[in-house]
Parts: structure tokens; C-alpha cells; sequence
């Protein structure tokens, strides 16, 4: 079952099941009239949703096309968001890059942060920020970190990590934004991230874990998560590989001490891929397994190069998300934002 919420003017706009090809919906609102509404409701609303998804696919019901410029985030606010960071290769490359070591207690469970939820970006809305925070030799290091996150149904206190897996009723993809250049300050508080982690952005579609069959295995997802900087690959990752901890583990890290509600967002952070044939010497490329954020080919450039060469983005600058299946079929639709200032 896929899912997606149409802009009707509202904040929470108009919940619509969308077909298996992504190009066609049908209202929700006789089920559910929004996203949270639906979570709220999960155990009665899921049969009916799904119900309504057959008759879209099959003929039954009548589909109207999607226009994912027309869409909010599939959540467009929630009650808990917490962005995790479970991919070690990024973790050790940001460390490094403030001259850290990693904590080996990041082998031991997830690092996560809560965010901002009251408000999540569009798929095609832009990203707003102020001129002195876009300037090329200073500003705020505007980045994206192409990333996936989950959905929850209420999530009992200390679950454990495979009835975790459980709870998870919808599967998105995100842009978790990052103003690298303040987030040295804040994490020298001690506290952090606050002014660094801006609202994130979705893409339109929100999908059930059944849909991707095989790909979803032990709490994580396989596909080609792709990116790309005005029209030039910058990425080709998949999120399955070089995850310490799974989706299960990361949320049962985060329900330790606390329930999580319904429509609970959790993000596993910015995907990183290892590449061992990669050494010192060798050219950086846009292509292969590239980057997920623009950090960590910053980090790469430095220490091959001794300085950073590709620049933070700035603006009129585009940004393309996307993850396909094996046949090519875009999982979620896409997330594309240009940089615009105030």
C-alpha cells in the first residue's frame, strides 16, 4: 500500500492511496482525512486503506493522476521525529573531520537526536535560508543527507528490537538538511543539534514494507538510492549495506525509556557506503557509490588532497533524491529542492 498527502491548504492536508505505479490516487477521506488521523487509527483505518488500494489498482475505484509537485511531506508534522545515525562510515568521517575519535560505545547501540516535527518540508519545496547564510567562503555549510525513515504505530516502552520491527507500518525517504558550519558549536555545548538541523523534507509517497517483497529483510531496505547536484550524479548507495544497527535496533534504542505514538518518524540517518578498493591517490568520482551528503566528499577530498574542493550548496542550487526498485520503478517519487533565499 502506498500513501501519499495532497497540499489542500491545510496543515495536514488530504490523505490519498496511491496506485502501484505511483500514478494515480484516490481520496482517503471516508477512511481517514489525514496521515495522522489514519495512525491514530491504525489497527481499523490499515484494512480499509488497503481495501481502497486494490480497488485503485485494479479498476474499481476511480484514479485521478498524481502530481507529486501537488503533495505535502506523507506526514506533513508529527509528534516525535528522531534522526538516527547508524551508518559508520559517515560517523567516522565526521568525527575525523573535527578531530575526534569515534566513541566506541557507537558499537554498542544508536546515536539518535530528536528534530524538528512541526512542520517537514514538501517534496518540491524549496529551502528557504537567509543570504549570510548561503555566502560560498562562510555561511552556514548548507548540506542534505539523503536519508530513509520509518513510521510507527505506538510503540510500547522497552520493546524489544524484533517486536519493534512490527510496529513499523510505513517506510519514507527523507533529506535530513544540515548547516554544517554550526554544528562545531553546538556539539562543543555538549547539547546540540538544534540551529544546525532545519526542517527536514520528504518524498510524496509513504509505502508499507510488504511492497518491496525481498528488499526489506532484517529491518532495513535494498535499493538504488540515487542523487544528484543540478542534473550531476553526485550518488548511487544502497541503504541496506553498512548499517551497525537496523531499523528494529534503532527503535528500541529509542522506546528504552519512553513510548513512542503513533506516527512516530525515525530516520536512520545519512546513508554511507564503504568502497575497500578505494584508496589514497585514486579519483574522487560524482559516480559510483558516491555520497549521500556533501560532508563526507569534503572529508575525502581532504584527506587525498589536503582541502576540501566541492562547495556547500548555495543558491539556485538543486537537489535530487530518488530510490528505485530493481525494475527502475521509483519507490517514494522523488525529492527535488532548489536553494532560494529570503
Amino acid at each position: 500500500m502506498r500513501l501519499a498527502t495532497l497540499n489542500d491548504g491545510s496543515r495536514d492536508g488530504s490523505l490519498v492511496v496511491v496506485s502501484a505505479d505511483n500514478r494515480r490516487y484516490t481520496p482517503a477521506g471516508g477512511i481517514a482525512g489525514t496521515m495522522q488521523e489514519a495512525f491514530d487509527r491504525w489497527q481499523e483505518a490499515e484494512p480499509q486503506l488497503r481495501a481502497l488500494a486494490v480497488r485503485l489498482d485494479i479498476g474499481q475505484s476511480e484514479g485521478r493522476p498524481l502530481v507529486e509537485a501537488n503533495c505535502l511531506a506523507p506526514l506533513p508534522r508529527a509528534y516525535q521525529w528522531a534522526e538516527a545515525s547508524v551508518y559508520t562510515r559517515h560517523l567516522e568521517l565526521m568525527h575525523g573531520g573535527r578531530g575526534e575519535d569515534m566513541p566506541a560505545s557507537f558499537w554498542v547501540d544508536p546515536l539518535i537526536s530528536e528534530g524538528a516535527s512541526s512542520r517537514f518540508l514538501a517534496p518540491r519545496e524549496p529551502i528557504m535560508l537567509p543570504e549570510e547564510a548561503l555566502e560560498l567562503d562562510g555561511g552556514f555549510g548548507l548540506d542534505f543527507e539523503a536519508s530513509l525513515a520509518v513510521i510507527t504505530d505506538d510503540v510500547p516502552m522497552g520493546v524489544s528490537a524484533s517486536e519493534a520491527l512490527r510496529h513499523i507500518k510505513l517506510i519514507a525517504l527523507v533529506n535530513c538538511i544540515t548547516l554544517r558550519h554550526l554544528v562545531p558549536s553546538e556539539i562543543a555545548k555538549g547539547f546540540g543539534f538544534f540551529k544546525s538541523k532545519p526542517a527536514a523534507s520528504f518524498a510524496p509517497i509513504a509505502v508499507t514494507p510488504d511492497e518491496f517483497g525481498r528488499q526489506w529483510q532484517g529491518g532495513k531496505l535494498a535499493g538504488r538510492l540515487l542523487v544528484t547536484i543540478n542534473t550531476r550524479r553526485f550518488g548511487d548507495l544502497n541503504p541496506a549495506l553498512d548499517m551497525a544497527f537496523d531499523y528494529g535496533q534503532i527503535i528500541a534504542h529509542a522506546a528504552c525509556t519512553r513510548r513512542l505514538p503513533a506516527g512516530s518518524l525515525i530516520s536512520a540517518g545519512a546513508v554511507s557506503n564503504g568502497d575497500p578498493a578505494r584508496g589514497p591517490g585514486r579519483p574522487i568520482s560524482w559516480g559510483g557509490n558516491g555520497y549521500a551528503c556533501i560532508a563526507e566528499m569534503r572529508m575525502m577530498e581532504t584527506v587525498d588532497y589536503g582541502h576540501p574542493d566541492t562547495r556547500f550548496l548555495t543558491d539556485g542550487d538543486v537537489v535530487h533524491i530518488e530510490m528505485v526498485d530493481p525494475r527502475g520503478q521509483s519507490c517514494f517519487g522523488a525529492i527535488e529542492q532548489e536553494v532560494k533565499r529570503i
